[in-house]
């Protein structure tokens, strides 16, 4: 049986592990900070992989960042990441193949082989954390465009009420998706309705308002919490209507740290009584916290 060592490389930290060919976890998960300089970082990569390298077939990577389409090195990498990261050749950390993918799409693929999409050959899975990301898979081929860079669904516009995203660019799903998001209408709704004149939070300064406050504001019954939710979360469907109109997949999955506070039956009852195409289910992802690096063995599997 195949084995792979998967490593999950974030801005924060570092994260690794063998996997099998069924996608189960072999021994334990090491974690390491982030280093701040790409030549620590390319070093840490490559202790790891002389630890393991002599008993794996090869290696996964699981990153932020979009990946080009030979799977061998990151072309645009995200703010967290040492400068240079989008320049180092991934191949050329071992002996043994490499390869590397996007982290959504990694964690996409978990879902569709292991998680909550196993059995659905169309299926979406969108991560919403502090950004939000997006992994398409299609008659059961993940969808990569002509560059690798295809399932950017944070970057699709939505409305008009003029929010800047982090990537610069006005009004992108992710401004208003994200947990980012929802600390950005909270901000807002705080400085322009007088709801929040009533609310349990009215002694703060609307931009120290946080995600966690929200949501403990709508265990305690605010009003102002409430409506700053209800808010995000149709900017929330409005997304997903647009994205199943124009793929028609038989799932959504929610993954991401954000997903534990929507009520899937409510968003998928919402979709589904405005898209043109057929009924989607929305599920809440299942195949856990190391999914991308679950996603990223299989998918390298696959193509070794």
């Amino acid at each position: 049986m195949k084995k792979v060592l998967a490593i999950d490389a974030g801005g924060t930290k570092i994260t690794c592990v063998v996997i099998n060919e069924n996608g189960e976890i072999i021994g334990d998960i090491e974690k390491y900070s982030t280093p701040k300089k790409i030549e620590e970082l390319i070093k840490l990569f490559k202790d790891i992989i002389t630890k393991y390298e002599e008993t794996i077939d090869m290696i996964a990577f699981a990153t932020a960042g979009a990946v080009n389409i030979d799977n061998t090195k990151v072309e645009s990498s995200t703010p967290n990441m040492p400068y240079g990261y989008n320049k180092l050749d991934f191949s050329s950390l071992s002996k043994k193949p490499v390869f590397v993918e996007n982290d959504a799409n990694c964690a996409a693929w978990a879902e569709y082989k292991i998680g909550a999409a196993k059995g659905d050959k169309n299926t979406i899975t969108i991560t919403l954390g502090t950004g939000v990301g997006g992994g398409f898979i299609v008659e059961g081929k993940l969808i990569h465009g002509k560059s690798g860079r295809a399932g950017e669904v944070g970057s699709m516009k939505i409305n008009g009420r003029g929010r800047v995203c982090t990537c610069g660019r006005k009004d992108c799903f992710e401004s208003y998706a994200s947990g980012s998001g929802l600390k950005m209408t909270a901000e807002e709704v705080a400085q322009t309705d007088k709801i929040f004149k009533k609310s349990i939070f009215n002694t703060k300064n609307p931009k120290d308002i946080t995600t966690y406050d929200i949501i403990d504001g709508i265990n305690k019954n605010d009003e102002y919490s409430k409506k700053v939710f209800s808010i995000w979360k149709n900017d929330l469907i409005t997304g997903l209507i647009n994205i199943t109109n124009i793929f028609d997949p038989e799932s959504i999955i929610i993954s991401g740290g954000m997903g534990k506070f929507i009520n899937t039956k409510e968003i998928e009852n919402a979709i589904n009584a405005e898209i043109v195409v057929s009924p989607v289910k929305i599920k809440l992802a299942k195949a856990g916290n190391y999914s991308g690096m679950i996603g990223s063995a299989l998918l390298a599997i696959n193509k070794f």
